[in-house]
């Protein structure tokens, strides 16, 4: 197991998307920020199944950063309940470890 983990959060546009991605990397909270999609969503909200289209974010940062990532994705997203999901990273290339280590905040 690393000190790294992904942070996964899923917005409604690609400009949100793109928009927290940006904000996370220029704040250094996160070295890389996937953005993938359209992907579909199906999902259970206020007792009704909903199937929306959504960006899906994959940032990569360290594990003790979680809490400011969380934060920063919570005052920019504009889901009243934005799906923040962290991963560990269980293993990694060494040159990748040591690039992501060096592009976020200390």
């Amino acid at each position: 197991m690393t000190d790294h983990i992904q942070i996964i959060t899923t917005t409604e546009t690609e400009e949100d998307a793109r928009r927290i991605a940006l904000a996370l990397v220029e704040g250094r909270l996160a070295a890389c920020v996937q953005v993938l999609g359209p992907i579909a969503s199906t999902y259970r909200w206020r007792g009704k199944i909903e199937t929306a289209a959504e960006w899906q974010c994959v940032a990569k940062t360290r594990a003790d950063l979680f809490a400011r990532v969380e934060e920063a994705i919570v005052r920019l997203h504009p889901y009243e309940v934005p799906e923040i999901l962290a991963v560990p990273i269980v293993a990694e290339n060494a040159g990748y470890a040591q690039w992501l280590d060096e592009q976020v905040a200390m």
